[in-house]
């Protein structure tokens, strides 16, 4: 079932997504953190294999069923929020199986056709200037370009409306993406 209030906000790494999502917090807004940060620390917080530099196909499983559990938590939760805003969605996860020549079955189709969002999904440019790696985020500069494009492509794949946000200050671009969404809700 298409949630017409649920958004998502998407890109490659380092963008600014988690602090752009965060000023819509602070101005009111329902926000569903990324599960792909939380997994990769506790999968290292347990000495656990399901990391994607060490076993992809898990990962990718975890991914995949922490976005399920977060959507449906969402739906039980923010039954009367205007607007949700998710830090990635489950087309991320298959878009990272799909860049890792993982197989996606009909049973993940299935799952992307059960948890879809509002049609129009917020992407965030590569941002050089701002692009950092960390203990979780050890993407090069290379591989967060050919993400940005691959979620483009991906997202594009399974019938979603991508606006790109323009680079800019958080407050411009939390705007931009409030602008855009005012005449849908």
């Amino acid at each position: 079932m298409q949630q017409h209030n649920y958004f998502v906000i998407t890109g490659g790494p380092g963008v600014g997504k988690t602090t752009l999502l965060n000023e819509l917090e602070k101005r009111g807004f329902t926000i569903i953190p990324e599960d792909a940060r939380r997994i990769i620390q506790e999968q290292v917080a347990i000495n656990g294999e399901g990391l994607p530099w060490d076993n992809k196909e898990l990962y990718a499983q975890l991914m995949l069923e922490e976005s399920m559990r977060s959507y449906q938590e969402a739906t039980t939760s923010t039954s009367s929020a205007k607007a949700v805003f998710f830090d990635r969605g489950i087309v991320d996860a298959v878009c990272y199986m799909m860049m890792e020549d993982l197989p996606v079955t009909k049973k993940v189709n299935k799952w992307v056709k059960l948890c879809s969002y509002n049609r129009r999904v917020f992407i965030l440019p590569p941002w050089r200037e701002i692009y950092q790696t960390d203990k979780e985020r050890k993407q090069t500069w290379a591989e967060a370009v050919r993400t940005y494009e691959a979620m483009k492509e991906v997202y594009m794949s399974y019938g979603y409306d991508l606006a790109d946000i323009p680079k800019g200050t958080v407050t411009s671009r939390a705007d931009f993406i409030l602008e855009q969404i005012s005449a849908m809700l």
